[in-house]
């Protein structure tokens, strides 16, 4: 068990650090080509880096195809593998004489590695991105341009520091011989990064900022701020990522009581599930939500919208981390599936899905970084947004944003429906 758990984390770790080693380096070239062919002025950046924002739209783009045809993609695969299989014909999951197996397996890594992977991909570009437009509006930057790389400079510094924290468990001999141990030493690599990027990430602050930040705080323009508080706002995304993660695990975990209670509920029928699991799903918001509010209100009081993409950036700062612990998950799956279909005994069976079973747990993980990131992220460029286009040398400059405007409220409501409308579409196609 101790070889196949570092077998399926190291083969994550490919996929993390490669990821997030290629979407820096893509982004460092990027801007270097961008440099020559749009900045006249060096006085003036902002035309570089908006034309650099749509890097981030970009890595969105295929995140929506990764996420959600990958996602439609791994669902069909194994509802149809389960109802044919299992339901129909009485086999046993993923038995050799269901061809509909080998569909669930090349589902997971579409869905689970693919998906997942453009998913944080497209956050991490985004918020770097954001971080950028805003950054090369301010004054604090004139006498330093170095410094407009320290968004940069945050997600590489802090690829090494999870770099080595990865040798805890991939690399150092012990022993995982139960669930619990490889659970606690998935969950210990985020709280390890987590304490080990908060010194790395004052480290990043100290190295690339000036020692005056101004006219990143509110609309006066003259505010003074000094590098530490933009670490602030990274340590503030850093530790509500890890909030929300082991959140996310209490309540997917049957180690805890949510999903027991849940599972207790399915004696009484049906009814009762379904009942018990909107109301445990519709519950497990409110910490993280609460989260998200928290850290958006201090960040932006520290160092107004660019905070807020700080504060991104600091929660994706174990971006490569949470990738490998995502990966682990598909190919401790498709390592069962696969010792069933060749009949490898019910030995080797039993420690694969020992191994699978923390992975479908530190998924859930994976999906509350993805999903708290878009918010911050989401945030953070409708600030980019504004702070670029209310400036007076524009030719249309937009003066305010009113919620009551019935443009922007018929706008408001539509854009809640949306959700409702694309996961009805999605649960569809499933179907």
């Amino acid at each position: 068990m101790s070889a196949g758990f570092q077998v399926a984390y190291r083969a994550g770790c490919v996929l993390g650090f490669t990821l997030a080693a290629a979407g820096i380096l893509n982004l460092v070239v990027l801007i270097a080509v961008y440099n020559n062919w749009y900045v006249e002025d060096f006085e003036d950046l902002s035309p570089l880096y908006d034309r650099v924002a749509g890097y981030g739209l970009g890595g969105s783009t295929m995140a929506l195809f990764g996420r959600v045809g990958g996602g439609i993609f791994t669902k069909c695969a194994d509802v149809g593998a389960d109802l044919v299989g299992k339901v129909e014909e009485n086999m046993a999951e993923d038995s050799p004489y269901n061809p509909a197996t080998i569909a669930d397996n090349v589902g997971d890594n579409v869905g689970d590695v693919a998906g997942m992977g453009s998913d944080l991909f497209g956050s991490f570009a985004e918020s770097t991105c954001a971080a950028l437009v805003v950054a090369a509006t301010s004054g604090s930057f004139y006498f330093h341009p170095a410094a407009i790389y320290y968004p940069i400079m945050i997600s590489a510094l802090s690829l090494v520091a999870c770099l080595c924290v990865t040798v805890l468990a991939a690399y150092l001999p012990d022993k995982f011989d139960s669930l619990e141990g490889v659970q606690r030493t998935l969950k210990d690599q985020l709280v390890y990064s987590t304490v080990i990027l908060i010194p790395v990430l004052y480290f990043a602050a100290q190295l690339c900022l000036p020692a005056r930040l101004v006219g990143l705080a509110g609309d006066d323009g003259f505010s003074f701020r000094a590098p530490y508080q933009a670490w602030l706002c990274t340590v503030f995304g850093l530790v509500s990522g890890l909030i929300v993660g082991l959140y996310t695990e209490y309540y997917t975990s049957h180690s805890y009581g949510p999903t027991r209670e849940l599972a207790h509920s399915c004696e009484t029928g049906a009814a009762t599930n379904i009942i018990y699991g909107l109301a445990l799903g519709n519950l497990s918001t409110v910490v993280p939500i609460s989260c998200l509010a928290l850290t958006t209100l201090a960040s932006y009081l520290l160092l107004g919208v660019f905070g807020v993409a700080l504060a991104a950036l600091g929660m994706l700062s174990n971006l490569s981390l949470g990738l490998a612990i995502d990966c682990y998950g598909p190919v401790s799956d498709n390592a069962g599936g696969i010792a069933e279909m060749c009949d490898m005994g019910e030995n080797t069976r039993r420690r694969t899905d020992a191994l699978d079973a923390a992975g479908n747990t530190t998924a859930a993980i994976g999906k509350g970084f993805a999903i708290g990131s878009a918010c911050l992220v989401a945030i953070a460029l409708y600030g980019a947004f504004l702070t670029r286009s209310s400036d007076p040398n524009l030719a249309y400059p937009i003066r305010s944003v009113n919620v009551i405007d019935p443009l922007v409220l018929s706008g408001l409501l539509i854009g809640a429906m949306l959700p409702y409308w694309f996961s009805a579409l999605c649960m569809k196609s499933v179907g």
